[in-house]
């Protein structure tokens, strides 16, 4: 008995690394190969439902959420930074985040910084991406 469970231990392993193989080789096929010999020499076929066949109900974004490139581009310019950052992200955009400096800093505690420009300008309506550029609290535009 003991066995036959290191077999299908070992055959359960074997099937893992070739599938993982295959995934990292950029194999076509989408759904991962799930066939198995068992020890008594017979092919199974699994047959649990993937990811994508399953009926889980679709959710709607929230009234608050919305889409990116359909929200206006709020006005954060003499913000602070992390608050710009969250407000922006809120609205569904990617930030980008650049020192308003000539000293080309990173900005890695945005909450002793403000925002002294952003690009594009307020009220953009065609943005994914919205860049914001910073100085230290104590430090002018």
């Amino acid at each position: 008995m003991h066995t036959r469970t290191i077999a299908a231990a070992l055959a359960a392993a074997a099937l893992l690394t070739l599938t993982a193989c295959e995934g990292a080789s950029g194999s076509s096929s989408s759904k991962p190969d799930t066939t198995a010999e068992d020890t008594s020499g017979q092919t199974k076929q699994d047959t649990s439902p993937t990811e994508t066949e399953t009926d889980a109900p679709a959710t709607e974004a929230g009234a608050d959420e919305a889409e990116p490139g359909t929200s206006e581009v709020p006005d954060v310019v003499g913000m602070n930074h992390g608050e710009a950052q969250s407000l922006l992200r809120s609205k569904g955009f990617m930030v980008n985040e650049e020192d308003a400096s000539s000293e080309g800093r990173w900005v890695l505690d945005n909450s002793n910084w403000k925002v002294c420009r952003q690009d594009p300008a307020p009220g953009a309506t065609d943005a994914l991406r919205v860049a914001i550029y910073s100085v230290k609290l104590d430090e002018s535009c």
